[in-house]
C-alpha cells in the first residue's frame, strides 16, 4: 500500500477508542492482581513494559463498529492481551532472549521458571475472564486460537536451525503463531457486536492477513531496524537460528558463497556470520521482497473489509494496514 503524506501513527489510530483504551488498561491492572507477590511483580513488569497493544485495540475497534457492549469488549480486549503476553513470556524463555521493548525480558530479570509459570497464570486468568463474559462462541474462538498458537510455537521450534525451511513452512508458522491471535481479536469483536456471519468471516480474514504483514515487517526490522525504535537487538532471529523470510529469499537467490554462509549461520546460530549474511540479504533484495509480501498481505486485508459501512472504526482498520507496513518499530 502507498504510504500517506503524513505517516500513520498508532496513537492516532487508538484515539478513536480512547475511552476503551483507558478502560482496558484498568481491567488489565485489576485482573493481574494475585495474592502471590511474584505473580504481581512479573505480570506488571511485562504488561506495563510498553508495546503497541494492537490486538486488544482490534477487539475494541471492530466491536465498536458493530455497536458491541463496552463492558464485554473491554474484558475480552484484556483477555486477548493476556494471551499475547503469556506467549511472549514463553517465547522469550524458549528463545533465550534477554531484550524486548528495550528492557530486559522477564526471564532475564526473574528467571526462566518464574517467567513460564506466570505465563501459565496469565493463560488461566484469561480463561476465567472468558467464562465470565458468558459467550460459548467467544470461548470456542479463543480456545481454538490458543491451541493453534501453541501448535505454531512447536512448528517454529522444529524450524530453528533448519536451513532447508522453505517459504511455505515459514508462512505456516506465521499464520499459526502470530496471525491467529489477530484473527481471533477481530472475530471476537464481530461476535460481540452480533455481526453477520459474512462480516465475521471478513473481519477474521482481515485479521489474519494484517497479522501476517506485521510479522513480515518484524522480520525485516530484525535486519534493518534501530534498537532505539524496535527495542530489540539487531539480528536476534539469526542469532537464534530462525530461518525467516529475508534469509529464505537470500538463500534462494544468493551466490554459492552467500548461501553457504547463511546455511552455517542458521545451523549454528550466534552472530559470527552476521556481516556476511546482512550483505547477502542486501545484495539479493531480500528485505524489499519481504516488504512486497507484507504489502500484498495488507492489500488483501483491506479488500476483505471494503464492503463494511463507512465509520471512523472502518477507517481505523484501513489505517492499521498502512501502519503495519510503514512502521519502524
Amino acid at each position: 500500500m502507498n504510504s500517506p503524506q503524513n505517516p500513520v501513527s498508532i496513537d492516532h489510530i487508538r484515539a478513536v477508542i480512547a475511552d476503551d483504551v483507558k478502560a482496558v488498561d484498568e481491567v488489565i491492572r485489576h485482573r493481574l492482581s494475585s495474592e502471590v507477590v511474584l505473580i504481581n511483580q512479573i505480570s506488571r513488569y511485562i504488561v506495563e513494559s510498553g508495546g503497541k497493544r494492537l490486538r486488544p485495540a482490534l477487539v475494541s475497534i471492530v466491536g465498536n463498529h458493530f455497536g458491541a457492549p463496552s463492558d464485554k469488549l473491554q474484558e475480552l480486549a484484556a483477555v486477548i492481551e493476556f494471551i499475547h503476553t503469556a506467549t511472549l513470556l514463553h517465547d522469550d524463555v524458549v528463545d533465550e532472549s534477554d531484550l524486548r521493548r528495550g528492557r530486559n525480558t522477564a526471564n532475564a530479570e526473574f528467571g526462566n521458571a518464574a517467567a513460564v509459570l506466570v505465563g501459565d497464570f496469565l493463560y488461566s486468568r484469561a480463561f476465567q475472564m472468558m467464562v465470565e463474559v458468558g459467550s460459548m462462541r467467544v470461548m470456542e474462538v479463543l480456545a481454538e486460537a490458543t491451541n493453534v498458537i501453541a501448535e505454531g510455537e512447536v512448528l517454529q521450534l522444529l524450524n530453528i536451525h533448519d536451513p532447508d525451511t522453505d517459504e511455505e513452512k515459514y508462512l505456516r508458522v506465521v499464520r499459526f503463531k502470530t496471525a491467529k491471535l489477530f484473527e481471533a481479536a477481530c472475530r471476537v469483536g464481530a461476535i460481540l457486536g452480533s455481526a453477520s456471519s459474512q462480516d465475521e468471516a471478513a473481519l477474521a480474514d482481515y485479521g489474519m492477513h494484517l497479522g501476517t504483514a506485521f510479522q513480515l515487517i518484524d522480520d525485516v526490522l530484525d535486519y534493518s531496524g534501530d534498537i532505539g525504535e524496535t527495542g530489540k537487538n539487531i539480528g536476534d532471529d539469526l542469532a537464534e537460528g530462525k530461518p525467516t523470510l529475508p534469509l529464505i529469499h537470500a538463500m534462494k537467490n544468493g551466490t554459492t558463497a552467500e548461501v553457504a554462509a547463511i546455511r552455517r549461520a542458521i545451523e549454528n546460530g550466534g552472530r559470527d556470520e552476521m556481516d556476511t549474511v546482512v550483505a547477502a540479504i542486501k545484495s539479493t533484495g531480500a528485505l524489499n521482497y519481504a516488504r512486497e509480501q507484507a504489502n500484498r498481505e495488507v492489500r488483501t486485508a483491506a479488500a476483505a473489509i471494503e464492503h463494511l459501512k463507512d465509520s471512523v472504526y472502518r477507517d481505523a482498520l484501513l489505517q492499521l494496514c498502512v501502519f503495519a507496513v510503514e512502521r519502524r518499530y
